[in-house]
């Protein structure tokens, strides 16, 4: 009863935040229950409705301060998915809202089908604050409130209560082979009468590429057992690959490029609600040999190239977070657990044995040329070891790190995340894109801004593709997709980091506000590297200086003083003209 009670107070003084009108560690005064009686008092009677803009968060017990807009008129790419919200208010309760979607056309009868439009209701789940950031936490100790984030497209409609604000998250997916030109339609919402709201798309004779062939280098962590854990399914089972197969294909959809694939139990030390299994079962035999099952792994990583991620494969990892790599002992007929530390004798004994079998075994599969040894935030001492360990067993090992810059390695990494703390030196960002190394960036829990929690401006998703395109990176990584807490469709929170700082998106699988405005700046990443070569060929110097110029506001430190949604209206309009 305790808890309720914190989090109905909290969410009644803190909803002002959800209206998302500033930065993630800014709040409004709070609120009583005659002020919110009061602003609902002035709200017209029936069914309000209208677009807003698609960067805001807006509270569900608040009518929406916006200037009402009864149109939607934009531009978009051909191949581009764009996107907007609309807002429904009402003052009494509507037993049921729903959406119906149309065909959208041109002058000359062509066609953006209905099919390639969707519309969901944004729901609502708890959420904290930024506060200190890494660390466990109470949920007593931090501000909690309702904000809306899951992106539900499965309910036909949508009972709305009185004095509630229900936000509709609008996407068109404008075909490739679109022809270029203005299309219209509209979108009819049904409550206590059917109200028609205009849409109209200016389609430009630019395409983006399919999303398999961006080259934005996104980079979300899978966790397959939280998928079985949230649809009670066993793990492994065939009907947990079935499910599994909706999350990544909406993955891939939004250009992953990577597979997370355990090669040992736990390697974050269980961090996680849910276990993180090992895709391998090692075993140590009677007579002292080692043999090593290789079965589920190489279902796993045929299943998740088939829903089209298929880039490298990830494998965590020789560097967990705790030191402790379990395994069945045939001699004591039970699991055991091996803990010498890293860079002993013994250690390199353990791990050679096995990569020596991993490799043979890789190569035989076609997939050694795409697999890397992957470790995150490790102290330096330690991955110089394994390095060294990697290069002596094969030297063509490819290795990924996440974490702290560190010149005396550089070279080794194939793939390295840097925190955003960190910038790569120039001259070593060019090297090592002539050498076909990628070099990307992350945020986690360290970060109050830009971020992908729950709490955190949606325009701070689209923000990291610009940010990415003015550091000359190759893309953005987050440590997890779906690493969901006990309840994710309720309850962003966990017992560690920030609200939402676990999972992009939800069971269903549903999307999210913050999984969409992360696609947005990847496609903002891509317009800009087209169009940036599209000036250069034609000697559009004036238009190549101005883009080059929009980047350069897009630092870190700025956005202490200046909004993600502030500082992209300024240059959006740039990628459209």
């Amino acid at each position: 009863m305790k808890y309720l009670v914190f989090i109905c107070f909290s969410c009644l003084c803190l909803i002002a935040r959800a209206q998302d009108v500033s930065l993630a560690l800014q709040k409004k005064a709070p609120l009583n229950s005659q002020t919110i009686h009061d602003e609902w008092n002035k709200v017209a009677n029936g069914l309000n409705v209208s677009f807003a803009s698609a960067n805001v968060r807006f509270a569900r017990e608040l009518p929406p301060k916006v200037e009402l807009q009864s149109t939607w008129e934009t531009k978009a790419w051909k191949g581009e998915k764009i996107h907007t919200q609309m807002l429904v208010w009402a003052n009494k309760s509507f037993n049921a809202v729903s959406l119906q979607l149309y065909d959208l056309k041109d002058k000359d009868g062509h066609l953006i089908k209905k099919e390639n439009i969707t519309a969901g209701f944004i729901q609502y789940v708890i959420t904290d604050e930024f506060k200190n950031g890494c660390g466990y936490r109470k949920t007593v100790d931090f501000d909690s409130s309702y904000v809306a984030d899951a992106i539900d497209t499965k309910s036909a409609s949508i009972m709305l209560k009185e004095n509630n604000t229900q936000p509709i998250w609008l996407s068109i997916k404008v075909p490739a082979n679109t022809t270029p030109g203005n299309y219209k339609g509209s979108i009819k919402i049904k409550g206590d009468k059917d109200y028609s709201f205009p849409i109209s798309i200016e389609v430009l004779n630019k395409t983006l590429p399919a999303a398999s062939k961006w080259q934005y280098d996104l980079d979300l962590w899978q966790h397959p057992a939280a998928i079985a854990r949230v649809h009670k399914l066993p793990l492994w089972s065939p009907e947990h690959f079935s499910m599994m197969k909706k999350y990544y294909q909406m993955l891939a959809d939004a250009g992953q490029k990577t597979i997370t694939a355990s090669i040992v139990n736990e390697p974050w030390g269980h961090q996680t609600y849910d276990d993180y299994p090992s895709l391998i079962k090692w075993t140590k035999k009677k007579d002292g040999s080692w043999s090593y099952d290789y079965s589920l792994f190489d279902k796993y990583v045929a299943f998740v190239m088939d829903c089209g991620i298929t880039e490298r494969i990830n494998c965590y990892s020789m560097v967990p977070w705790k030191i402790a790599f379990t395994y069945y002992d045939e001699t004591l007929q039970q699991e055991a657990v091996f803990t010498d530390a890293i860079g002993t004798p013994t250690y390199n004994v353990f791990w050679k044995t096995m990569l020596v079998d991993f490799t043979k075994h890789l190569k035989q599969k076609g997939w050694f040329g795409k697999t890397y040894i992957a470790m995150d935030e490790r102290p330096m001492d330690t991955m110089i070891a394994v390095i060294k360990l990697l290069k002596e067993t094969d030297k063509d090992w490819k290795i990924a790190l996440a974490g702290d810059y560190h010149t005396e390695i550089e070279k080794d990494i194939d793939v390295y995340c840097v925190a955003s703390r960190w910038d790569f030196p120039a001259a070593t960002l060019q090297r090592r894109r002539q050498e076909g190394k990628v070099s990307t960036w992350y945020t986690c829990c360290t970060e109050p801004y830009p971020n992908g929690f729950t709490f955190s401006s949606p325009a701070e998703g689209v923000w990291m593709g610009w940010y990415t395109a003015n550091k000359n990176l190759d893309g953005y990584l987050r440590w997890a997709y779906n690493s969901w807490t006990k309840d994710p469709m309720a309850d962003s929170r966990f017992t560690a980091w920030p609200a939402g700082d676990t999972y992009q998106v939800y069971p269903g699988p549903l999307s999210s506000v913050r999984f969409e405005k992360l696609i947005e700046g990847a496609q903002d990443f891509e317009k800009i590297k087209q169009l940036k070569i599209y000036y250069k060929k034609n000697n559009l110097t004036k238009e190549l200086n101005e883009l080059n110029k929009a980047l350069e506001i897009f630092e870190i430190k700025s956005l202490a003083n200046t909004t993600a949604d502030e500082m992209l209206k300024k240059v959006k309009p740039l990628l459209n003209r």
